[in-house]
């Protein structure tokens, strides 16, 4: 634990030797990619984790046969799912009304199908989250922009 506080104390070291201009364009590219990073595991319909998302409940009006389109497939462009930067932080949300339905499909919630239908609890898809993939991406990230 003393050793992570020692990185800690050092990262945050050459962060402020940095120019807050500089720090901003690290942070926005590091949140582009990130973004990037995310909408490929929801494209993969996986987890962070890289377990698979709960498949889609098949209902008995439904026509036999797979489901040619991909959940949350509109969920995953840059226009919904945007990121923010700053000289101290990067982040990677949902804007606006779909940020209501990410939550409900991320935690797994109750939610109603259409305005007047039925209440449905809905499978938990973690739809954002922290995987090792992520975790080097914004190692090299940093190591890159320390170097120059």
């Amino acid at each position: 634990m003393d050793e992570l506080k020692q990185v800690d104390a050092w990262l945050d070291a050459l962060l402020a030797n940095m120019a807050p201009a500089a720090r901003q364009r690290m942070m926005r590219e590091l949140a582009r990619e990130l973004r990037r990073n995310q909408q490929n595991t929801i494209r993969l319909q996986q987890n962070p984790d890289g377990s698979a998302f709960t498949p889609r409940r098949v209902s008995a009006r439904s026509k036999e046969g797979r489901i040619k389109r991909q959940m949350f497939s509109k969920l995953r462009t840059t226009k919904y799912l945007k990121t923010a930067a700053g000289a101290d932080f990067a982040s990677v949300e949902f804007s606006g009304q779909v940020q209501r339905i990410a939550r409900v499909h991320h935690y797994g919630l109750r939610d109603r199908v259409s305005r007047k239908g039925p209440e449905v609890r809905y499978s938990e898809r973690r739809l954002l989250g922290v995987n090792g993939e992520m975790e080097d991406i914004t190692r090299d990230i940093l190591l890159r922009w320390l170097a120059e």
